[in-house]
């Protein structure tokens, strides 16, 4: 049971609200995939058995459910945990000028205005030592402890005019405080009862502490951070726990990447082996190549915007909730073929949703994701699809309340169909 729109976008916004972290989103999907049966993985040996499983690894998710009999076929639902934010440096607290602040990076193409005048918690993952070495603590601290405070207009007149210009090394470094006292470590350190001194090394970042919510006159909307791409982990994710107990042919996987917003080059990125290693040993050739084999890279979509309509093409107008839209380039900067678009449309005509068809008007860049970097590592038939949103990559974001739902019925069709 799949739920109304309103029950899936609000379940949405409380699974975006547990993951300000990429650890934190794997966390939350870990905890839903356990609360439905499935088995967590020490290690890839672990695949051979026939069961609901999954395996986490850092800030990415890897599940498989196995057909009773020998698998005809394999479908793959790929999204990713990381979003555009502000990430700590090795050393991140200075005192400049009478102020307390932090030394952050940016971390992917993040909107760098729209982190201005934002009360900021920071989270993220504390590695500490042990009586073996050393192990690892989600840490999160929910509290106004941050803010990058926005120059006055009296002191930048023509802002308005030319446009706000940040530098990112002067202009976006939060400030959290003018006297002295605890470090932003040691009160971490606390939130998981550990010492700040026995803290080895640490992976920290900033988010926006507005709670998500649904919005608009009508309630037609979420705005909600990291949207881009927790509601496509959301879906992959109920996707995968509503099939498991249903009879299907397919080898059906989910996987959660982090690192796209930089590129996927890294061990738990797109480009890593973490699927392909599940694949050959819970598949074959026969399987990965079969025609109705696919991969699944959900990833949002640009939805055209009302005050910007000459960004996009005027004949391929997407539309907030009107359904997930299937991605097309013609140099494969998406993945989406013709058999695989198809197989799409099938699927969306049986479960009566709606579907939108993207592309980019021919004189912009387009962007990509991690389609067609999974289709060329493992051959699988790959088709990138998402939900509309607007405000993409900005630290708060919108989509429809009703394309949640869409996509994760389209999802549910495609892993057992």
């Amino acid at each position: 049971m799949i739920g109304t729109g309103k029950q899936v976008a609000l379940d949405l916004c409380e699974f975006i609200d547990s993951s300000p972290s990429p650890f934190h989103a794997v966390n939350s999907a870990s905890g839903r995939l356990l609360e439905a049966g499935f088995s967590e993985a020490e290690s890839l040996t672990d695949f051979d058995e026939k069961r609901p499983v999954f395996l986490r690894r850092d800030g990415a998710l890897i599940a498989v459910n196995r057909p009773k009999n020998s698998a005809k076929a394999v479908r793959v639902v790929g999204a990713h945990t990381d979003s555009p934010n502000l990430r700590l440096k090795p050393i991140f607290e200075s005192n400049k000028n009478g102020w307390r602040s932090l030394g952050v990076e940016t971390y992917g193409s993040i909107l760098n205005n729209s982190w201005l005048d934002r009360d900021l918690g920071c989270s993220g993952r504390l590695i500490t030592k042990s009586q073996d070495g050393f192990i690892e603590k989600l840490c999160r601290l929910n509290e106004p402890i941050a803010r990058i405070p926005q120059l006055a207009i009296h002191l930048d007149r023509e802002v308005n005019e030319k446009g706000l210009v940040l530098n990112r090394q002067d202009h976006m470094q939060p400030v959290i405080g003018i006297e002295d006292g605890l470090s932003l470590l040691e009160k971490l350190a606390e939130t998981v009862d550990i010492s700040a001194k026995d803290v080895l090394s640490f992976e920290l970042m900033l988010h926006d502490l507005t709670p998500s919510t649904l919005s608009g006159i009508n309630q037609e909307f979420i705005s909600a951070s990291r949207i881009d791409n927790l509601l496509s982990c959301h879906a992959a994710v109920n996707s995968l726990i509503a099939v498991s107990d249903s009879e299907s042919d397919f080898l059906q996987v989910v996987v959660l990447y982090d690192h796209e917003e930089i590129g996927s080059t890294s061990s738990t990125g797109a480009l890593g082996p973490l699927l392909k290693k599940v694949l050959d040993i819970c598949s074959d050739d026969s399987t990965l190549f079969a025609d109705s084999s696919l991969m699944i890279s959900a990833d949002c979509a640009h939805g055209t915007h009302p005050n910007y309509p000459g960004r996009h093409d005027v004949d391929h107008q997407i539309r907030l909730n009107h359904g997930p839209a299937l991605k097309h380039n013609a140099n494969v900067r998406y993945a989406t073929d013709g058999p695989g678009a198809a197989l799409v449309k099938l699927a969306a005509e049986k479960t009566s949703v709606p579907l939108q068809t993207f592309v980019s008007r021919s004189d912009m860049p387009c962007g990509s994701t991690i389609g067609p970097l999974v289709a060329a590592s493992t051959g699988i038939r790959t088709v990138d699809l998402g939900a509309p949103q607007l405000a993409m990559h900005s630290a708060r974001e919108m989509c429809g309340s009703e394309d949640p739902r869409y996509l994760l019925s389209l999802l549910t069709s495609l892993l057992q169909e």
